[in-house]
């Protein structure tokens, strides 16, 4: 029987079993043939198809850049920012806006990156406000352009789109996505944009930025040498004869750059396990009416102690109270005992408005025969964990159950009330649920 090497196939094959390698696996293939450079050099072939399988179904490649810039450094692009799609929260409380939502939900649009600021509804349904407040995109000469909305009218794509090729900048921030680890990212404004010999069109993009369809993967003329040039010239100017001058008038315009800065720098830490698993099914994201009736968020993680829950709202502050914890992680399957089945049966469910109506009534049998297994909430977190939410008066005050349904979401409750809170799922296939733009 013949054997075949790799160069026996036709091209088309080639590109195709090419297409499943990292960037750094191609790389090295490239350096064992001469013959094989040129082929994974192939942008419109190789490269776009890697795109294309990896992102075609989230985003479309060919309108990135107008379509003009290379599909080779558009993949290195991509999958520096793929690590952004999901849930942040912010670290620490915003020094401008102390109302704003803590919660953002990076997604794929069809030529851009989008991130969106996430908060409950607060009429008592179960509705997620979705407000889109970040763009990050390519020009058509390659350069990455980051966009901040502070115009609070704008919340559509095409208001956005519109507002881009009018010019209206005054309704953006140029800003920077700098990443710092894996899980961690800092957005801060693009000072060098109200610098006037760095803008060069009106998304107050300067020379200096990333330019996907010249430069090196090393680069040339970054805005940080850029910027270290400056610095180094104004050092120069001012132990030179007329440098005072020249240093006033740098200090000048540093003073008139912080007066119109508009955003201040925020920092967002990644959610990674926002979706319970087989292993884990209580953890992730959820939401769920809560004692005041209103709509708040939850995320459920597991650690080495047990399994802890917070409201994302008070995520920032390390003094906050958790609203449940558990060290036994044990599911009790059913069925259960009459005492279970009392206990469950004498709580009552918290509904959104729309099912006020039902509140004080029994829950559905149908909800009844939906629920697969119990947990326990065996004691309060700060007799655990000391001075971490006070002194508790009543050991009881902790303790309660966990009701898991078939359908994966759960409820909890506590001895010392007769309310179930169900918490229901926030995100299906990597879209919000229930969610309305502003």
């Amino acid at each position: 029987m013949d054997s075949f090497s790799f160069s026996d196939f036709p091209e088309d094959i080639q590109l195709s079993i090419l297409s499943f390698l990292s960037p750094k696996e191609i790389a090295n293939f490239a350096c064992t043939s001469k013959r094989f450079v040129s082929l994974c050099n192939s942008d419109h072939k190789l490269w776009y198809t890697m795109c294309e399988r990896r992102w075609g179904t989230k985003t479309q490649i060919k309108k990135w850049g107008d379509g003009k810039i290379a599909f080779k450094l558009l993949y290195k692009t991509l999958n520096e920012w793929d690590n952004l799609i999901g849930f942040w929260r912010r670290s620490g409380q915003p020094a401008v806006n102390l109302s704003s939502p803590p919660l953002i939900f990076f997604e794929w649009g069809p030529w851009f990156l989008a991130g969106s600021r996430v908060s409950p509804s607060q009429n008592g349904t179960y509705n997620v406000l979705n407000s889109p407040f970040l763009w990050m995109s390519l020009s058509s000469n390659g350069e990455i352009v980051n966009l901040l909305e502070i115009n609070r009218e704008i919340k559509l794509w095409d208001d956005f789109v519109k507002c881009c090729q009018c010019g209206f900048v005054e309704d953006f921030v140029s800003v920077n996505v700098n990443f710092m680890g894996g899980c961690h990212v800092l957005v801060e404004e693009n000072y060098a944009s109200f610098y006037p010999e760095y803008r060069t069109d009106v998304f107050g993009r300067s020379p200096s930025s990333t330019n996907l369809n010249s430069r090196a993967d090393d680069g040339d003329g970054s805005s940080e040498e850029c910027l270290v040039t400056e610095m180094y010239t104004q050092l120069a100017n001012r132990i030179s004869p007329g440098g005072e001058r020249a240093w006033r008038r740098q200090r000048r315009k540093e003073k008139e750059r912080q007066g119109r800065r508009r955003w201040e720098p925020e920092h967002f830490v990644k959610i990674v396990n926002c979706s319970p698993t087989l292993t884990r099914p209580l953890q992730g994201l959820w939401k769920g009416i809560c004692d005041d009736v209103n709509l708040d968020f939850y995320l459920v993680a597991y650690d080495v102690g047990g399994i802890i829950c917070r409201r994302v709202g008070h995520l920032s502050s390390c003094s906050a109270a958790p609203v449940f914890w558990t060290s036994n992680t044990t599911l009790i399957e059913s069925p259960f005992s009459p005492e279970e089945e009392y206990l469950y049966n004498s709580h009552v469910h918290r509904h959104a408005l729309a099912q006020v109506n039902h509140i004080h009534s029994q829950c559905p049998s149908t909800k009844d025969e939906a629920v697969s297994h119990i947990m326990y909430i065996d004691s309060s977190y700060d007799l655990v964990i000391q001075d971490s939410a006070g002194a508790s008066a009543n050991p009881r005050q902790g303790e309660g159950r966990i009701w898991q349904y078939q359908d994966g979401t759960f409820g909890f409750g506590f001895f010392w009330d007769n309310f179930i809170i169900d918490l229901r799922h926030m995100v299906q296939d990597g879209f919000l649920l229930d969610a309305v733009e502003v």
